[in-house]
């Protein structure tokens, strides 16, 4: 009786552990996060407006604008507790342009830079990068996955951070 009770507890614990580790895990959440964008359709940028303070870029999929829309990224906070951000590129730059990630002020980041940091470094290439970066003064266990246009030019960044 106390091993069946020993192990049902030990099996309990380990699906436990599982369940969380699994959700957090930010590669399988960004490809989460692209999976509920490209079922809008084909990314792409169309014309400018304010996000935040500054004018950027307006990323599309399909015919769904992006900027300043938080259906997706609130979504994915929801049903994963992690964080996440559609970035817009505009020059060298990627501006937030939706996002759940809050400033110390409490408000969402939008309009906020990507530092140039490792993900930048990554990304302007057009690869992936999934590791540890700050966000905003906070430190975040990250994946970030460029957004390419139907050219296969970057024109964003999906972003997905679990705090560590």
């Amino acid at each position: 009786m106390k091993k069946t009770i020993f192990f049902t507890t030990l099996m309990f614990m380990a699906t436990a552990f599982m369940a969380t580790a699994s959700t957090n895990d930010p590669r399988k959440t960004v490809d989460e996060l692209k999976a509920k964008f490209t079922k809008m359709g084909e990314p792409r940028i169309e014309g400018v407006e304010k996000s935040g303070n500054i004018i950027a870029p307006v990323i599309y999929f399909g015919k769904q604008k992006i900027n300043n829309n938080f259906s997706v990224v609130d979504e994915i906070k929801k049903s994963s507790g992690a964080y996440s951000t559609v970035f817009v590129k505009d020059g060298v730059e990627f501006i937030r342009v939706s996002t759940n990630v809050l400033t110390p002020k409490g408000v969402r980041g939008v309009g906020t830079k990507l530092a140039h940091n490792k993900a930048y470094d990554a990304v302007i290439k057009g690869e992936a990068y999934c590791g540890d970066i700050d966000i905003l003064g906070n430190s975040f266990y990250t994946c970030y996955d460029p957004i390419k246009d139907k050219e296969g030019k970057v024109i964003g960044i999906y972003l997905i951070g679990f705090k560590k």
